[in-house]
């Protein structure tokens, strides 16, 4: 009977491995990056108290460092070309362009570092450094994960939406212009609004057997 118990702990020990093995070996950190044709890096403003004023940038570049299965980040980064901004209103345009506010000649960038997150049911909340005009601030982004995807082409896709609020102030952008009504031309506090895509990088392997 000791030899058959010792037996049958032998093989539950050795099914356990396994199955840890296994799944160690299912999930996996892997990098993405951010897929530029389909993904939306916006903002929304309060214009004369009446209204929003909305707009994107239209050139950056990002990684996300993920095991989506186990559904557990390690990095998300992105660099933002702030000359990119636009409202659809070129005179507005370039006024953010301008030294009042992007002053792209002095400060091309901003970039975005995340430094921590936590999930709580569908939701994440991610905290990270935002450098705007030389200044580095904390920010919190609130988001969901939406999903993986295979593309006809044979990429891994993945998508999030994120939205966070920033005021433009904190990062020395203090342009400011009191209406006669005693609102303000522009408000101080910034919506951010992310729809990110991004895909999966390609390991050495994979490329190798595509092309054979």
């Amino acid at each position: 009977m000791r030899k058959v118990s010792k037996i049958g702990f032998l093989v539950s020990m050795v099914l356990t491995i396994g199955v840890g093995y296994a799944t160690a070996s299912f999930a996996e950190m892997a990098k993405w990056k951010l897929d530029h044709d389909h993904s939306r890096v916006g903002f929304q403003v309060a214009h004369m108290v009446v209204s929003k004023t909305n707009g994107k940038f239209t050139e950056y570049t990002g990684v996300v460092e993920m095991d989506p299965e186990a559904k557990e980040f390690k990095t998300i980064e992105a660099v933002i070309q702030t000359a990119s901004v636009t409202t659809d209103h070129q005179k507005r345009d370039e006024h953010l362009r301008s030294p009042d506010f992007f002053d792209v000649q002095k400060f091309p960038t901003m970039t975005y570092t995340m430094k921590s997150y936590k999930k709580t049911g569908d939701e994440y909340t991610a905290v990270g450094d935002l450098t705007l005009l030389g200044v580095t601030k904390e920010i919190t982004l609130v988001g969901t994960f939406n999903g993986v995807a295979e593309d006809p082409w044979g990429n891994t896709r993945a998508g999030f939406t994120a939205s966070g609020k920033v005021n433009r102030k904190d990062f020395g952008m203090k342009f400011s212009k009191l209406l006669d009504s005693g609102g303000m031309l522009v408000g101080d506090e910034v919506k951010i609004i992310l729809e990110i895509e991004v895909i999966k990088e390609k390991t050495v392997e994979k490329v190798k057997q595509e092309k054979d």
